[in-house]
């Protein structure tokens, strides 16, 4: 008689009592500090002053330094540009991507294989920082948000991504609309696209992380600081101390209500971390299929 593995079997009470707790510890471990960073931008002066820092344990809650960050000073201005340059360099990007990866998983595609040995290059060398702000520079786009855009518009890793998951897609199902007299760019748009909702979901999230929480290509190429993005300015802010000018939505004529610049601070955080978290749950059960099915052959 056969025994089955170790991994095989159910797992015993304390087996399963110590998964739980291991999980519930990782869980206060990510958790507390945001806890603490929320906590902080919602706490007023005599609060932040009495902690002496960051704030545990809430003391009163305030919304000036909300108030205060979205009265139309550089911090409110900045998440203008943020969003704007997220939505367009994913837009630009899924574009690129898709049409990049189509093209290259079509057997017999116009230098197939030099273009896919160029990608798959990218990975072990890159041009470097000053060959990238040359480039830039001869182009023309410094002080322009297309500097923020265009130098990483196609990323390998998930071109390589989509590729290999539209390789995976049976040939006989391009092949048939080929028949009916379907074009490239038809049988891409109208079959290959609605099949890979879940790998077009992760790589568009990938994208858009990336553009949101990029700030390297902002210090590069963007020398006039009413076009820097959320993260430049919380660069500024939050890590190096540096002060900005802010809104003057509250009233410093009384006494206490202007915000202490650690809740100022914490709310800038805050403002950089939510739209992650609110768009992460909506696109999390596609993770799966559409990274690691797509992953498989290629």
């Amino acid at each position: 008689m056969s025994t089955r593995p170790a991994w095989e079997e159910a797992p015993s009470v304390p087996g399963r009592l110590a998964k739980g707790l291991t999980l519930t510890l990782i869980s206060l471990v990510v958790l507390f500090p945001i806890y603490i960073v929320v906590l902080t931008s919602l706490s007023p002066a005599s609060a932040v002053n009495e902690a002496g820092g960051l704030v545990v344990v809430p003391n009163g809650f305030s919304f000036a330094a909300y108030q205060e960050l979205f009265s139309g000073g550089v911090v409110s201005r900045s998440v203008l540009v943020s969003l704007g340059v997220t939505a367009v360099g994913t837009a630009v990007s899924l574009v690129c991507t898709v049409l990049a990866a189509y093209g290259l998983s079509r057997p017999g595609s116009l230098f197939q294989r030099p273009l896919l040995f160029m990608i798959l290059l990218t990975f072990l060398f890159t041009p470097g920082m000053i060959p990238s702000y040359l480039m830039v520079k001869s182009l023309g786009l410094i002080d322009s948000y297309w500097s923020l855009i265009l130098p990483g518009a196609i990323n390998a890793f998930n071109l390589v991504v989509m590729r290999a998951f539209f390789m995976n897609i049976p040939e006989e199902v391009p092949d048939s609309a080929r028949i009916d007299g379907a074009s490239e760019f038809r049988i891409l748009i109208r079959i290959i696209l609605p099949m890979s909702k879940g790998v077009t979901a992760v790589i568009g999230l990938f994208y858009a992380v990336g553009y949101w929480n990029a700030f390297f290509n902002a210090i590069l190429y963007i020398n006039d600081n009413t076009k820097w993005p959320l993260q430049l300015v919380m660069r500024q802010y939050v890590q190096q101390g540096q002060s900005l000018t802010l809104g003057s939505a509250v009233d410093t004529s009384v006494a206490g209500a202007l915000p202490p610049n650690l809740a100022i601070q914490m709310a800038i955080v805050v403002l950089a971390l939510l739209p992650v978290l609110f768009v992460y749950p909506f696109v999390q059960k596609h993770f799966t299929k559409g990274v690691i099915i797509g992953a498989v052959k290629g």
